[in-house]
């Protein structure tokens, strides 16, 4: 994960355990994974230690589903309202780039939004 999201990371990949993600060196994503199937799926009670969005306050569902020799991977947030939606979809755009990068075995590079602030 730090290769294509965060500064600081503190996992618990576990039902129950929690999340902590320092993204860019001032916005944390908080939570606790509610379901872990390795390879299949994970889903996530999402939030922001500061901000409008609660830790654990929205729900993050992401799905690999295999595709050949490929994995496609469905993200879907639940919870947001309209602005929320329209920052996150910006913010997951971003990191699922780097991390299509990533998963190629291609380094992302540094994050253009550490330290620079998000979008």
């Amino acid at each position: 994960m730090m290769q294509w999201m965060d500064v600081h990371a503190a996992l618990d990949p576990r039902p129950g355990g929690s999340f902590r993600v320092d993204v860019t060196g001032r916005e944390t994503a908080m939570g606790e994974y509610v379901e872990v199937r390795a390879y299949e799926r994970i889903v996530l009670a999402w939030g922001w230690d500061s901000g409008p969005l609660a830790p654990g306050s929205t729900r993050v569902e992401i799905d690999f589903i295999p595709d050949g020799q490929a994995t496609i991977l469905r993200l879907r947030h639940f919870g947001l309202d309209a602005e929320g939606m329209t920052s996150h979809e910006i913010g997951w755009t971003h990191y699922l780039a780097r991390l299509a990068l990533a998963g190629a075995g291609e380094d992302p590079g540094a994050d253009a939004w550490v330290g620079a602030g998000s979008g």
